[in-house]
């Protein structure tokens, strides 16, 4: 691969990561107390579930679908994590029964778009407003407490927890950067996206790929929901109403990954959940307000997709 080639087809990837490198000197010019004040682990702690729920998303929209309920799919999770520590279950069972919540909901909407044809987008729009609203009768607002002693940074201290959560999220991040990219269902996924009939006359099942991508995000939410939760002693049933899937469906779309399907890499998602994860920290550090992070998570998604149609339009 020549350099030019290299330029023109990761162009995203490297736009985004000198935006942040940007980012990061403007930083250390305006406020050099944002590296020295212990940021960028916090930052990094806080991304993971981002990260975590990104890598599904970049799976379901390389195959040209969307999920728009992960949100209230973690919200879920959490609770059924919460509520199964309550019980003094050890935590590698709450991991296994929140990962199985996670799976059915994921499988739900595998089996709506996939097998009964509902466009993803109103699929997961059903979905989002009805776990929402069994979300709110099941446990009405409140906070779970009483949890077991091994919850909580998964029963370590909080320097070695925040660790396990990074590690956990780097883990999955390389295991399905490999897949993609070098087994033979991660291309499947590609193809999908590009072409499902042309994938469909080459041996592919475009229908079992796109139920299989739906139920991996959903498991992958549960894990998101675990690295989330742990952070905390109690657990809030309002985590993931406050614009998560906005967050994550940014951080993939602003990564390079088309929202048309078909391109796209994991290495520019975590650029992207990199820099949008810095910019609400990065907005207080400079005298700013940090609300404005959503106003510019939805201009990246707008500018992502505008860019998306004019390359499309080009080619």
């Amino acid at each position: 691969m020549t350099a030019r080639h290299f330029l023109r087809r990761y162009q995203r990837e490297i736009s985004v990561a000198a935006a942040y490198l940007l980012l990061l000197l403007v930083l250390a010019i305006r406020a050099p107390r944002f590296f020295a004040s212990g940021e960028m682990k916090d930052i990094f702690v806080s991304a993971a579930p981002t990260l975590v729920a990104a890598i599904g998303m970049t799976l379901i929209i390389l195959a040209r679908q969307i999920d728009i309920s992960i949100g209230a799919q973690l919200s879920i999770c959490c609770i059924v994590a919460g509520i199964l520590s309550q019980r003094n279950w050890p935590i590698p069972l709450v991991a296994a029964g929140t990962m199985v919540a996670g799976l059915a909901m994921g499988a739900a909407n595998g089996l709506l778009v996939a097998f009964i044809n509902i466009p993803s987008i109103v699929a997961t729009l059903a979905t989002w407003v009805i776990l929402l609203q069994a979300k709110k009768w099941w446990n009405q607002g409140e906070m779970i407490k009483g949890l077991a002693p091994d919850f909580q940074w998964f029963g370590l201290n909080q320097t070695a927890g925040q660790w396990a959560v990074v590690i956990v999220a780097a883990v999955l991040f390389v295991l399905f950067a490999a897949a993609v990219r070098y087994v033979a269902a991660g291309r499947a996924v590609y193809a999908v996206g590009s072409d499902a009939e042309a994938a469909r006359l080459a041996g592919i099942r475009p229908r079992r790929v796109t139920f299989t991508v739906f139920a991996i995000m959903g498991v992958l939410t549960a894990v998101a929901a675990l690295l989330a939760a742990v952070r905390l002693p109690h657990v809030d049933p309002k985590t993931g109403e406050g614009g998560f899937e906005l967050q994550v469906i940014a951080a993939v779309v602003v990564g390079g990954v088309a929202i048309s399907g078909g391109r796209g890499t994991l290495i520019g998602v975590l650029v992207g959940v990199a820099l949008l994860g810095t910019i609400r920290s990065a907005l207080v550090f400079l005298g700013s307000q940090a609300y404005w992070d959503k106003a510019i998570q939805g201009a990246i998604i707008l500018l992502a997709v505008a860019s998306d149609a004019f390359y499309r339009r080009t080619q």
